[in-house]
């Protein structure tokens, strides 16, 4: 699993290392990290034009020991210093000593614009806001130049902490980041800036319980429900879909297909679309007599294609099993009875339906992801599965977020949703927590975007028909 940690957290922990080691062993550690990362980025480090965007803080010295270190080998580097009076000592005289340069007044547009590579050490992992004017003239110049850029620990003007982006930042093709992930470098809109992550290990002792979570493969592996020589339908898990409406049929069909490829053992149906569903999907069980009579399950999805149906809604959040909620269902769905649920419930809003829960405006959810699905949780009582570029899954307690590296942009696209929703909801009734349900979904949902996209647009039918080949991809 990868993790990521907040920024008070690494630095106790660089703290309580640096109080054991030599002065300065940490920085040469990292630098040497962040040498070795810039080489295989230039492929040839002899005769190329290296520049060094040199702040006040450790990313500088980072920066700065780098750059001696690629100069010995032949690099012509040059240090751009944004505040001169306080540029690291002893990694600018390092520079110095390997045959660096400080590039005079004025001449830090052309040093920039004729560099192979530039390494941005302008702030650190503490850094607030947006960059500083002069920092943001030179940022602006980078952007012109054919320069690979490298970010030292993450791209300046990004917040590590959060992922929010307030004002001009770097946009790295890599980010070196050390000792460990910070949450900014896995979710958008920072994540975007940070290009490429390469982690370099640098010793640092971290506490167990990480400020962010992302699956892997092997960890997906473990928690997918899978069958034994003694199951039958019911031990897998029954699944309800009460979805769709009379305007919208597709989404009932395409909740259904992700329930199907889900893992539970069978799926009931109840609402306008049974016809549909029937149509496509002739294994389904399908019950015209509302949530309440449908017959047995262990988890309900609630709300895709819903419409109006606030009485179904209503009917899905008294039932006393796992409930997952989504779209329509999430403006039905009564704030208190969700909070009152004695079972877990699962919200997947979009960041537009998510800001009209919270009463603010998508671009304040989209622009603080992190602190959005947060809020929701806690004000609903829910594990939030919050969509979108990043994906991302809190539950009401706290604890780790988990963040989604699957994915594909081609899965924006009408009806995706409703897949995860069926699919999530099934691995809910195969006995999933919501957390892990939520994350396993999205992650197999991302998986399988991307396999049946392959480079080119892709339908929702065509993702849902996917599962079963990211489940065996990530299965081995």
């Amino acid at each position: 699993m990868r993790t990521a940690y907040s920024v008070e957290t690494v630095r106790a922990a660089e703290r309580e290392l640096m109080a054991r080691l030599p002065e300065g062993t940490l920085m040469q550690r990292a630098a040497a990290g962040l040498a070795v990362a810039c080489a295989d980025l230039l492929g040839r480090v002899y005769g190329s034009r290296v520049v060094l965007l040199v702040g006040s803080g450790d990313n500088g010295g980072d920066a700065l020991y780098a750059g001696a270190r690629l100069a010995r080998r032949g690099a012509g580097v040059s240090a751009v210093l944004l505040a001169p009076e306080r540029a690291h000592a002893g990694g600018l005289a390092a520079l110095r000593r390997a045959g660096g340069s400080v590039v005079p007044a004025g001449r830090a547009e052309e040093a920039i614009l004729r560099a192979d590579l530039v390494l941005d050490g302008i702030v650190g992992i503490g850094g607030k806001g947006g960059l500083r004017a002069d920092a943001a003239a030179l940022v602006a110049v980078v952007e012109r130049s054919r320069a690979a850029v490298v970010a030292v620990d993450l791209p300046s003007g990004v917040d590590a902490d959060t992922g929010e982006v307030r004002g001009e930042a770097v946009r790295a093709d890599l980010t070196v980041t050390f000792g460990t992930h910070k949450p900014g470098l896995l979710i958008d809109p920072a994540r975007e800036y940070a290009g490429v992550v390469r982690l370099v290990d640098i010793g640092l002792s971290l506490p167990g319980e990480a400020e962010i979570e992302a699956l892997q493969h092997a960890d997906v592996a473990e928690l997918l429900p899978v069958p034994g020589a003694e199951s039958d339908k019911y031990r897998r898990g029954v699944v309800g879909i009460a979805a769709g409406s009379a305007r919208y049929p597709g989404a009932a069909v395409l909740a259904v297909a992700g329930a199907l490829r889900g893992g539970a053992g069978a799926v009931r149906y109840v609402g306008p679309a049974g016809g549909a569903v029937i149509a496509r999907f002739p294994e389904t069980l399908v019950s015209d007599q509302g949530p309440a009579k449908a017959g047995r399950v262990q988890a309900w999805v609630v709300g895709p294609g819903a419409g109006d149906d606030a009485a179904s809604v209503a009917e899905v959040l008294e039932a006393e099993v796992p409930v997952l909620i989504d779209a329509d269902g999430l403006r039905l769905a009564d704030r208190d009875a969700v909070r009152g649920r004695g079972a877990p419930t699962l919200m997947t809003p979009h960041a537009g339906e998510a800001a009209a829960l919270l009463g603010v405006a998508r671009e304040e959810v989209e622009g603080a992801r992190l602190e959005s699905v947060r809020e929701l949780a806690g004000r609903y009582g829910a594990t939030v599965l919050l969509k979108g570029s990043t994906t991302l899954v809190a539950d009401s307690g706290g604890g780790a977020v988990r963040v989604n590296p699957t994915g594909t942009g081609w899965l924006a696209t009408a009806g995706s949703g409703d897949v995860l929703s069926g699919l999530t909801g099934s691995l809910l009734a195969a006995g999933l927590s919501a957390l892990d349900a939520g994350s396993v979904g999205a992650y197999l949902h991302g998986l399988a975007g991307r396999l049946a996209a392959d480079g080119g647009p892709v339908g929702a039918g065509d993702v849902a028909g996917a599962v079963g080949a990211a489940w065996r991809d990530v299965r081995g």
